[in-house]
């Protein structure tokens, strides 16, 4: 069953369960993915879903960020229900032994010798781990990697 086919089943089954926190959460993912689709005037398979949900996911870390600061953890706690409902529709995030491995073998695999090869090993690394793993913590190892 493709991801978007999932989200409308929830959608249903959440409407039917009376879940109106959960059936807000997935008809904005749906919203947000019908707007790609229409700007782009394609329509999205699963990895391209996937980025839309992972942007969705991004967008409420740095929303929590914002309201922390401002002291308002309600706000934030509303924000990391949705982050929960959102994570739900991911692949299994990696292990950090495992994202290690993944960054071994994509410098292994570009022939980076220092931190200016870095593009290249990001290059590499991203479709291994897509939706699996935070890229800017991937980064920030990868730079760590090179640089020592």
């Amino acid at each position: 069953m493709s991801l978007k086919a999932r989200l409308t089943d929830d959608m249903k089954a959440a409407m039917k369960s009376g879940e109106k926190f959960r059936l807000g959460v997935i008809r904005l993912a749906n919203a947000a993915i019908k707007q790609r689709e229409v700007d782009e005037r394609i329509a999205l398979d699963d990895a391209q879903v996937l980025a839309v949900l992972e942007k969705m996911l991004k967008q409420r870390k740095d929303s929590i960020t914002q309201y922390e600061a401002a002291g308002r953890e309600d706000l934030a706690q509303v924000e990391r229900d949705e982050m929960v409902v959102i994570q739900a529709y991911l692949p299994q995030q990696m292990s950090a032994d495992e994202l290690a491995a993944e960054i071994a073998a994509a410098i292994a695999a570009s022939g980076a010798k220092g931190p200016a090869d870095m593009g290249k090993v990001m290059a590499v690394l991203k479709p291994r781990i897509a939706g699996r793993a935070d890229m800017g913590q991937a980064s920030a190892l990868v730079k760590q990697k090179l640089a020592g």
